[in-house]
């Protein structure tokens, strides 16, 4: 059946794919695929052998009607990231909305995304939160931050190792170096970490240690209780 499907793939350790999302990757017509060169590691090591096509941020507007069509003739094509679910901080949105446009039928299966185990692992308060992803890197940054700055929900951002360190300074300019926070690195890899403590202290081991990997920060939200003791 003619349909688009949203495969989730591991953030990190192969093997937190589910059967399902492997069973589907080789079932469909064609994958789309971030970067291919990324994908083809995941196929070959779960022996799928499969038509792939690049779809990404750079080329999406100008892919999409081509891709419309190909559904609308009667394939079946899954989208992949090159880790976590599609659409969350990845391309996705546009051909979801598309497809659905075109009553086309679309079907996202369940797996990992990066914030979820960073979240749970962090020790803050996970039952009510907002996932806020990269924030702007230059023209609306500040104006997002001073409106965070009464988020009462933990926040969840995904930052960039060469710009964590100033990233955290800026929150703790914000929201005051006393704000608890947890990061969290190479998740589900070999040397997955996660630093937890107040911005000052987080920022001081950042300082002296190296940073490498996908970056999930996870940031207490406002306790006006807490503030005025």
């Amino acid at each position: 059946m003619s349909k688009l499907i949203l495969v989730p793939t591991p953030v990190g350790n192969l093997n937190d794919i589910t059967f399902r999302a492997v069973e589907i990757l080789k079932e469909v017509d064609l994958i789309l695929a971030e970067d291919t060169r990324t994908t083809s590691v995941l196929l070959k090591h779960f022996d799928i052998q499969n038509s792939m096509s690049a779809y990404h941020k750079f080329n999406e507007h100008k892919q999409v009607q081509n891709i419309i069509e190909k559904l609308q003739s009667g394939l079946s094509i899954a989208l992949v990231s090159d880790a976590g679910t599609p659409g969350i901080s990845d391309p996705g949105f546009l051909i979801v909305r598309e497809c659905l446009k075109n009553n086309i039928p679309v079907e996202t299966l369940p797996g990992a995304t990066a914030f979820v185990p960073a979240l749970v692992n962090s020790g803050l308060p996970c039952e009510r939160f907002c996932f806020e992803g990269f924030l702007p890197q230059k023209k609306g940054r500040q104006k997002r931050l001073k409106e965070l700055s009464e988020e009462k929900r933990t926040m969840i951002f995904y930052e960039s190792p060469y710009r964590l360190i100033k990233t955290l300074q800026q929150f703790s300019d914000q929201f005051g170096e006393d704000r608890q926070v947890s990061v969290s690195r190479e998740l589900t890899k070999i040397y997955e970490e996660t630093v937890r403590g107040n911005l000052s202290e987080v920022i001081s081991y950042f300082e002296n240690n190296t940073v490498k990997g996908e970056i999930v920060i996870v940031l207490e939200g406002l306790n006006k209780k807490k503030e005025t003791e």
